[in-house]
């Protein structure tokens, strides 16, 4: 039976156990993190961004809870115009005030580095696309456009599964060992993924950024949090949406994505039909992405 080992073997590619290939396969590294800088926002919470790109039109792009710049970069890649990523309070770099944390802390997060960059449209992916949510109740005509991938929750808290993950994960980093992160990481990979040199190459990096950055434990609270009260308040939302869910996905119920297209009044719904999308549809998903923000 082939099985999950860590630390990776000398390699770089993975090991398997049992019957199965035996040649030495090695995996690309994973490239360098690019430098970023701290900003200060008008609320008081420093917070870490990248800017790449360059011109008009500016998005800024969320996370998800406990990722980080590196996992929405590649829905950027083919965006045209200036692209803004940033880390929420309590991820990477930025600070980390004391908690317990709510929707309305991430969407002035997000508001902050959008008005200092001066974005016209966002991304938001999973906690990002619930503080996307909750900073368009807020300001309805704060964006052209926006689009929500795997969005999460909306007036419900998220489901059993999603603060069981977040429990082994901070439980995992608070631990300080390598071996138990690298192993709570992994459920972040879907099975035909995870022990392949792409895999491999995911979770050096990850373990990487979790025991440098570590987590806050202001995020435990977060999976208990909705964006928003009443869904129906979204029908002020001026912009155009595209809200994108995938089949299967416990952690991100498709039908979240479904009731917040059904929300919005300008939103178009694309559904895949099992989850992983960034390693199963990423070239789809990216190319989704950008033709949408790329409109005039």
């Amino acid at each position: 039976m082939r099985d999950f080992r860590w630390p990776p073997p000398p390699d770089g590619g993975p090991r398997t156990y049992g019957p199965g290939p035996s040649a030495p396969r090695t995996g690309r590294p994973a490239l360098p993190e690019p430098e970023t800088e701290l900003v200060t926002t008008p609320h008081g919470v420093r917070l870490e961004r990248l800017v790449t790109g360059a011109g008009d039109p500016v998005t800024v792009f969320a996370h998800g809870l406990g990722g980080g710049i590196a996992v929405t970069r590649p829905l950027g890649s083919a965006v045209n115009g200036r692209r803004v990523f940033f880390q929420f309070r309590g991820h990477g770099r930025s600070e980390a005030p004391d908690g317990p944390w709510t929707y309305l802390d991430l969407a002035r997060d997000l508001r902050a580095v959008a008005d200092l960059s001066r974005a016209t449209r966002a991304v938001g992916v999973s906690l990002g696309a619930g503080a996307l949510t909750r900073l368009l109740l807020e300001s309805p005509e704060r964006f052209d456009r926006a689009v929500f991938f795997l969005p999460a929750v909306l007036d419900e808290p998220r489901p059993a599964a999603a603060r069981e993950r977040l429990t082994m994960l901070l439980e995992a980093v608070r631990s300080g060992d390598p071996a138990t992160v690298a192993e709570a990481a992994s459920a972040e990979l879907p099975a035909a993924v995870r022990n392949t040199p792409a895999g491999w190459a995911y979770l050096r990096q990850r373990i990487d950024q979790l025991m440098r950055d570590g987590l806050a434990e202001g995020l435990a609270s977060l999976p208990d949090q909705v964006p928003v009260r009443d869904a129906s308040a979204l029908a002020a939302v001026t912009g155009r949406a595209l809200v994108i869910g995938c089949a299967g996905d416990e952690l991100h119920p498709v039908a979240v994505a479904e009731q917040l297209a059904a929300a919005l009044p300008n939103a178009t719904l694309h559904v895949y039909d099992r989850p992983g999308v960034l390693w199963t549809h990423r070239a789809d998903l990216r190319g989704r992405v950008s033709e949408f923000l790329n409109r005039s």
